[in-house]
């Protein structure tokens, strides 16, 4: 990790990583995969290859609190069911960092910003279908559906393993993994409790490739201690909001800004 980055960093710099680290804890107790603005702020600020090390603690800590906030509503069948395929496209991710430089990295993570963006509207827009084919008839709490045909297993493989390859490159599995969840029937709460533990056990069992990588040291954990600290007020904000917030509204202001972000790494 290159220290002179990290140290010598305008106080609007180091502003901007506090905000969206508050992002991160808003994006976890609330809307999930939110947090593509956060990583296209971070890869703005920071080198973006050292920039994926120095955020995966930042999620780890949203990832705790939202644990804490929905645990009683994951459904662990179907994380058993991802848990393998990610595993592989964590592998894959690894392989393709220790490969590439801070110029591909760069480049790949705003292709793949681009991309859920596009997966995100795509994915609002089936929600949508599905919620007037309901016609709101089921609950919150609703159990999703099981996935038992070869077309759903290779459905769950696929997004696994995407799902594994984006957070590793770019800790961007968010959207892949929203989709995911919402084509397999899950409401609200079931949604953000299955996300929570998902999440939290995936970036955890990230941290020894990328420690082995070289990005995360000591120097980076530093600056997560400086910016931990303002992922709390997200989260209680993202608690309190997610019955108030207007949902529409709030995902096209970050698809739009998803875009930006995106745009902004394949020009800078």
């Amino acid at each position: 990790m290159n220290t002179m980055t990290l140290w010598h960093m305008t106080h609007w710099e180091f502003a901007a990583l506090a905000a969206a680290a508050v992002l991160v804890g808003f994006s976890k107790t609330a809307v999930s995969g939110a947090n593509t603005v956060s990583l296209a702020i971070f890869a703005a600020v920071l080198p973006a290859r050292e920039s994926t090390g120095v955020l995966l603690p930042i999620l780890i800590a949203g990832d705790v609190l939202a644990v804490l906030t929905y645990r009683r509503h994951a459904h662990w069948p179907t994380l058993w069911r991802l848990f393998p395929a990610v595993a592989v496209g964590v592998v894959v991710g690894t392989v393709f960092l220790v490969w590439a430089d801070d110029e591909v990295v760069r480049t790949s993570i705003g292709a793949i910003l681009l991309l859920m963006a596009g997966v995100t509207v795509w994915r609002r827009r089936q929600a949508d279908a599905e919620a007037k084919a309901q016609s709101g008839s089921e609950s919150e709490e609703d159990e999703p559906d099981a996935v038992s045909t070869p077309a759903g297993r290779f459905k769950a493989r696929s997004y696994g393993v995407l799902g594994g390859f984006t957070t590793m490159v770019a800790n961007a599995g968010g959207p892949v993994m929203s989709m995911y969840l919402l084509s397999a029937g899950f409401r609200k709460l079931g949604f953000l409790g299955t996300s929570a533990f998902f999440f939290l056990i995936v970036n955890v069992s990230k941290v020894p490739f990328s420690a082995g990588l070289g990005l995360i040291d000591g120097h980076s954990l530093l600056l997560d201690a400086a910016l931990v600290v303002f992922v709390i007020p997200g989260a209680f904000i993202g608690k309190w909001a997610v019955n108030r917030i207007n949902q529409r509204l709030f995902e096209q202001l970050v698809i739009a800004a998803t875009v930006v972000g995106g745009a902004q790494l394949l020009l800078r």
